[in-house]
């Protein structure tokens, strides 16, 4: 890989991430009946709230310790306490997943303290059992919404996995950032074998769910805090992840703490990658892979070889989540896409050596940079000369400045209808997406030449 040094600038210029708490929140909503709440100021709640509808187009609601002067001089706990006693009452929830911002990070709450103060003046209420409380330190100066994701599914698994007997067949997902219907192929595909998954998060049904003849404020959906509980007695982890916060995710824990076998690998985009799935699943349930899915991995090296013709050599620019980025350029380099910059709004450090192991066998590696907004991230792709830009909405102002198709993959995707129906993962899903960069490079074809050739 070739790494390029980025100024160290005192200001971001359009972020080619997004904030740590919102990551916390989208995986809360993965866990059933679970409201996220962020200690800290409104504005980050309705900022969040705005991004993650306009992707998934369904409701989320987040509620907020709605912070003000004085409690950022004196402390949040009133707000804290007042927050959690009014969603208790308005939404009755399994359980709460507390955020923290950069506010009340910053003037140092603790908020583990106000929660067990919360508990203890809470123990003798009659009534129905009171919610569980999952707590993850998001302060979003010190990371991305990947960042803030990983802490909120470890939190999940630290605060409810229960060791004991080892349940033969039990199978831990820990899926990453990925799209509801890639959530809903993977238990799929799990369940093929023959095993029992417990996918964390799991917000297939509640962002991606059928309509309502009444509105719900908790919406159904996600992974029950009872499965969270059996996670320590699983057989194995699968997780699914490239460099970002690889000792600190929830797999290490479980493996550590509970001695449940930690099975890492890239997202499965590709069929080396998935190949590498596959095999994983093979081992853990003694079981070949199913027929559907051995020919739906022929159909796809089919379709590579039919489409090679107007893909090889083209040169692209991805950019993205750093697990996500990984995952995109060993596909591309896997089709004969030529990957020539590489980039990441996230710091992990192994975004370099993830792509160096996701696409072994490039001849001419990619320019990688970590830490990047949009102006240097600009400036690097003009001299870069792509035919194709990978990754999502934000980049759509990068894309019509070189004059090169986006392909919109990940998390912002607010300009174009069904986000949450995008596939990624699997070779169904990589034939998906394969058919759609194809299809972009035709169009980009029959666009610019002059006789309008209807046949490519």
């Amino acid at each position: 890989m070739k790494p390029k040094d980025t100024p160290n600038f005192v200001a971001t210029r359009n972020a080619c991430k997004m904030c740590t708490p919102l990551g916390a929140c989208l995986a809360f909503s993965g866990i059933e009946g679970c409201v996220p709440f962020l200690h800290g100021s409104q504005g980050c709640s309705t900022y969040i709230r705005r991004y993650l509808i306009s992707h998934f187009r369904e409701p989320m609601d987040i509620a907020s310790s709605n912070f003000g002067e004085q409690a950022a001089i004196f402390g949040g706990q009133s707000n804290l306490t007042t927050g959690l006693n009014n969603v208790i009452e308005s939404y009755q929830p399994r359980a709460i997943g507390i955020a923290t911002t950069c506010l009340s990070e910053t003037i140092g709450d603790d908020v583990s303290m106000f929660l067990n103060e919360f508990r203890r003046e809470h123990a003798d209420d009659s009534g129905a059992a009171p919610p569980v409380f999952i707590h993850a330190s998001t302060p979003s100066y010190t990371g991305s919404h990947f960042d803030g994701y990983v802490e909120a599914v470890r939190a999940a698994v630290e605060t409810l996995a229960e060791g004991g007997e080892r349940e033969a067949g039990l199978v831990n997902v820990l899926p990453g950032i990925v799209s509801p219907a890639d959530l809903r192929h993977l238990r799929e595909i799990v369940e093929g074998f023959g095993l029992e998954p417990i996918v964390l998060p799991d917000y297939a049904d509640r962002l991606d769910g059928p309509s309502w003849l009444e509105y719900r404020r908790v919406p159904e959906g996600g992974v029950p805090v009872a499965d969270i509980r059996r996670m320590g007695r699983a057989a194995a982890t699968l997780e699914l992840g490239g460099p970002a916060k690889a000792d600190a995710a929830a797999g290490a824990w479980l493996e550590s703490r509970h001695g449940v076998t930690r099975r890492r690998m890239g997202l499965p985009i590709g069929v080396r990658a998935t190949d590498a799935m596959f095999e994983t699943l093979e081992a853990i349930s003694d079981r070949p892979t199913p027929k559907p899915y051995a020919d739906e991995r022929g159909r796809l090296i089919d379709s590579y070889v039919d489409a090679h013709k107007y893909v090889f050599g083209r040169r692209a620019v991805v950019y993205g989540e750093e697990d996500l980025v990984a995952a995109m350029t060993g596909f591309l380099a896997e089709v004969g896409v030529t990957p020539v910059l590489c980039a990441s709004g996230g710091r992990s450090g192994g975004l370099a050596g993830a792509i160096a192991a996701a696409a072994p066998r490039l001849a001419d590696p990619p320019t990688v940079m970590e830490g990047v907004d949009f102006e240097e991230l600009t400036e690097a792709a003009a001299s870069a000369d792509p035919d194709l830009i990978v990754g999502h909405s934000k980049g759509y102002k990068l894309a019509r400045r070189l004059g090169a198709p986006l392909v919109r993959v990940g998390l912002p995707i607010h300009d174009r209808f069904g986000a949450a129906r995008m596939m990624h993962l699997g070779y169904r899903g990589t034939q998906q997406l394969f058919d759609r960069i194809v299809n972009t490079l035709l169009k980009v074809k029959q666009d610019a030449s002059e006789p309008a050739y209807t046949y490519l």
